[in-house]
Parts: C-alpha cells; sequence; structure tokens
C-alpha cells in the first residue's frame, strides 16, 4: 500500500478488520462517541497549544494522529450504513457536495487535497473556526442517531457523513496536513494494536555470543519467607542457586509488590527484553560497549523498574487484569508504557506483544499472590511465560 497511493475505499477496507463496535448497540452508537470523542479531542489539541504555547510539544503529530482517528471512526459508521468512503467524497475542493453523483469511481487521498500542503507551526483562527464546524456536523450526525434517523433514512445519513468529511479536508488544509499521512498514519497504529497476523520480531540478543543471550528457556522459582521479626520476603531459586536480592514491598501497606519480578521475567519471555532479568543472571552485552552500557546499563534497568512500577499500579485498580485478554487492555494506557521505553530497543516491540508480555506477567503474579510461591518457565522461542505449583 506504501507503494501506491491510498485510496478512501481500501482504507475504509483496513479499518473495517480492527473495527470492535460492530454488534455493541444499534450498530451506531459506539463508534458515533468515538467521532464525537476523536473531534473534540482535536479541539483539545488546538486548546492545549494555545494555552500551552512554549511548553506544548508534538501538536502537528498529535493533530495528524486525531485526524487519523477521525477518519476511521468515520469509515467505520459508513461501514455500518453499507456506505463505501468514496461516496461520500466531494467532488471539488469546498464546494456543494454531490454525493451520488459517479459514487462507484473509488478516490485517492491525493485527490482530495491536490494543493501543496504546509506544515502546521500554530493554529490559525481559520482551523479553529472549521473545526468547531465539524464539531457542529458531528453533532447533527450524533443527533440524528440519538432520533433514529440514521438507520432509516441513509441518504440522510449519507450527506451528513459527506459534510463530516468535507470539513475535515479544509481543517487538513488549514492545518498544512495530508489526510493520506493521517489515514497511513492510523492504519499503523491500528495494526501495531490489533494485526491482521502476529508474527514474533527477532529477539534483540539474537546476534550476540551464547554467553551474552538470554536464555531461551529457563525456570525460575520464586517463595515466600517469614523473617524472625515477622515480616515477609520473596527469594528467587534457579538451578538450586539463590539469584538477586531479599524482596519487600517497600511501601507502608502491603500489596505483594515483592512478587513483582513476575513482570520482569514475562518482559524477558516475550519481549525478549530485560535489563533487570539480564543484571540477575550476568547476561549483559560486553562485547558491544554501547550496548553494554546503553541498552543494558543502569539506566535502562531503572527503566523497566519504572515500567513495572507502573503497570502494577494500574492494574492493582483492575484486580492486576484477572479475566481480560488479548485485545482488552487500553490502548492509552499501552501507549504509555512503551512511551517509558522510549530510547531503548524495547520501544520497536508492538502493542499487541507489550499487552501479551503484560498479560502473562499479571496472570504470574495472580498465582504467586494466590499461593506465595511457584515455579516460572521461561519460554523465549515461543515466547512464553507458564507458572506451576512449586512444593514445599
Amino acid at each position: 500500500m506504501s507503494e501506491e497511493l491510498l485510496t478512501l475505499n481500501a482504507y475504509q477496507q483496513a479499518a473495517v478488520r480492527t473495527d470492535k463496535t460492530r454488534g455493541l448497540g444499534n450498530g451506531f452508537d459506539l463508534p458515533m462517541l468515538g467521532l464525537f470523542g476523536e473531534v473534540g479531542s482535536l479541539l483539545s489539541e488546538v486548546k492545549k497549544k494555545q494555552r500551552d504555547s512554549r511548553s506544548y510539544i508534538g501538536f502537528e503529530g498529535s493533530v495528524t494522529e486525531e485526524m487519523g482517528d477521525v477518519l476511521w471512526y468515520l469509515a467505520i459508521i459508513a461501514n455500518h450504513a453499507d456506505v463505501k468512503m468514496a461516496t461520500i467524497a466531494p467532488t471539488g475542493l469546498l464546494r456543494e457536495i454531490h454525493y451520488k453523483e459517479d459514487s462507484t469511481k473509488d478516490r485517492t487521498f491525493v485527490e482530495l487535497q491536490p494543493q501543496h500542503i504546509l506544515p502546521l507551526h500554530a493554529p490559525t483562527v481559520a482551523f479553529e473556526q472549521t473545526l468547531l464546524r465539524l464539531a457542529g456536523a458531528v453533532g447533527q450526525l450524533v443527533g440524528r442517531n440519538v432520533q433514529g434517523i440514521p438507520i432509516g433514512n441513509q441518504d440522510e445519513l449519507t450527506r451528513l457523513l459527506a459534510l463530516v468529511l468535507d470539513l475535515l479536508i479544509a481543517a487538513a488544509n488549514e492545518a498544512g496536513i495530508t489526510l493520506e499521512a493521517a489515514a497511513t498514519q492510523n492504519l499503523a497504529k491500528a495494526s501495531d494494536r490489533w494485526p491482521d497476523k502476529r508474527s514474533f520480531p527477532t529477539v534483540f540478543d539474537q546476534a550476540f555470543p551464547p554467553e551474552e543471550q538470554l536464555p531461551r528457556s529457563l525456570k525460575v522459582e520464586i517463595f515466600e519467607r517469614e523473617a524472625k521479626n515477622g515480616r515477609h520476603y520473596v527469594v528467587q531459586r534457579c538451578n538450586g542457586i539463590f539469584v538477586g536480592d531479599r524482596l519487600t514491598d517497600n511501601i507502608m501497606k502491603p500489596d505483594d509488590y515483592r512478587f513483582h519480578d513476575a513482570f520482569h521475567y514475562a518482559y524477558a519471555a516475550i519481549l525478549g527484553w530485560s535489563p533487570v532479568t539480564r543484571a540477575l543472571f550476568r547476561l549483559k552485552r560486553k562485547s558491544e560497549t554501547q550496548i553494554d552500557e546503553g541498552q543494558d546499563g543502569a539506566r535502562a534497568i531503572l527503566i523497566e523498574e519504572g515500567v513495572a512500577t507502573y503497570v502494577f499500579g494500574q492494574a492493582k485498580q483492575l484486580d492486576f487484569f484477572n479475566g481480560q485478554k488479548a485485545g482488552d487492555l487500553s490502548f492509552t494506557f499501552l501507549k504509555s508504557v512503551r512511551q517509558f521505553v522510549g530510547g531503548y530497543e524495547s520501544e520497536t516491540c508492538p502493542l499487541w506483544l507489550w499487552e501479551e508480555a503484560i498479560l502473562r506477567g499479571n496472570e504470574a503474579f495472580r498465582f504467586l499472590r494466590d499461593h506465595r510461591r511457584g515455579q516460572l518457565h521461561l519460554n523465549l522461542t515461543n515466547r512464553t511465560l507458564g507458572i506451576e505449583a512449586l512444593s514445599q
């Protein structure tokens, strides 16, 4: 798709493959709420840029992402109504909409914006006004849905969808953003989270000597003990040898954080990344100084501990994701997790793989929390983490 110009119908077909809203409610409620919310996010970006003009960074990237999200919901609503995206494409720029004219012809995003696009540096008055008009058009669309009109009157729904797209094109022109870039980025974002096919990336240390690689198969025993003062701590053992330090919760109110190394082992087994595990088993990649210091050093260890702490804090509010399955975790949450590791090799891991690592780590944690001991099985070849009971 990158070698050819992206068409509206091709984009819609790709977007539909990641649609999780079909079959919920009347088929329109959830995507319309999403469309309304994404337009609101666009307005919010403008507000933040105006309020924090000097300290707010990434404005253009955020606007591009939000426009891609608006396009996604627009494509999904059209699909639910059996309307092709090209059908609602305007036949000229900023003019009366003729959505019925030549409705069988597909159109490229480039055709919608043939003029030269300039980079966006700051919100303009025209951009703000168009976004407000866009919000108004989406409000009409949502209002009609509440009244049940879109389902019973497809012509009216199609007209409103075309109006929303026309205003989105106008906003993109004024923002200096191409909708093709927004659409392409949106598809990449969706694939990052919900790919058609899940293929594990190559393990980061694949090209390093065996003695510097994370073990492709590893069993670690984790169990709790009680000190003479009545406090509890956790120890780990591998092949009969104790590894690491005694772990406590390090908090005023105990919360079993002392079992959190299950998260690190999950990152190692599923992401193929864990500076903490490398340090525990003395597997730093010392044959390359830059990797040894930059990817396996103290700062990387602190970053991973920060990730584990953040995930623990979020998971604790949801019973450590008990009952959650692949595809259930919040996109925003996963995105925030990956932002922690910016500049480190694990930032290239797709979001679906991060989700798998987090789910498996929390599954192991719940087992340890309930049984106070267990044996972890790491398999980097199959990218799995299992846990079983450990005898007394």
